[in-house]
């Protein structure tokens, strides 16, 4: 079942779902427009090999800033976060879409699931459109789509991504890129 936004409002004032900071404006009619952060993984364009056994340093394979506009660029690979921060409960499941608006830019972002028992910010891939666009820190981007499992979650999300802040490489790289 997917929530209707007087679902996520009850479960909001219960407490069972959080959303920080929560703008009411966020609550649409079937889900949560999230919005971006501030910060962004640029790929880069090498012949280096990333081993997952032996990563060697992020910085040879990204290219992380700051700033409260950047520009996706044609064709290239970004990691991008949410500004909020979400904890799901073990009950709940999220689908995330790229708004519409964005869609009609030629962006793109891989389907991509938010476990049950999930908690923090949102780490997503965009892929450039045919010409660059430019995104702003604090614009509604990602509709998050909650949908309710029939049982509860036995063994909520409790991995390595859990409680993240900004953007979050593969997990196989100890040492994360400053951010």
């Amino acid at each position: 079942m997917i929530l209707s936004d007087k679902d996520i409002r009850i479960l909001l004032r219960a407490g069972e779902l959080v959303i920080e900071p929560l703008d009411d404006e966020v609550v649409r009619e079937n889900g949560l427009d999230l919005r971006l952060g501030n910060g962004y993984c640029a790929f880069k364009d090498t012949d280096k090999v990333l081993d997952p056994r032996a990563p060697g340093s992020p910085e040879e394979f990204y290219e992380c800033r700051e700033g409260e506009s950047f520009v996706i660029e044609p064709h290239r690979h970004y990691l991008l976060h949410t500004l909020e921060y979400v904890k799901l409960p073990p009950y709940l499941a999220g689908l995330v879409n790229l708004r519409s608006t964005w869609a009609r830019t030629g962006i793109y972002i891989p389907s991509t699931v938010v476990d049950a028992g999930f908690e923090g910010q949102l780490t997503i891939e965009v892929i450039g459109s045919e010409f660059p666009v430019r995104l702003y820190a604090g614009e509604r981007f990602l509709h998050l789509v909650l949908v309710k499992l029939e049982t509860p979650s036995e063994r909520p999300y409790s991995g390595e991504y859990k409680g993240q802040r900004g953007v979050k490489l593969p997990k196989f790289f100890k040492v994360q890129a400053g951010i």
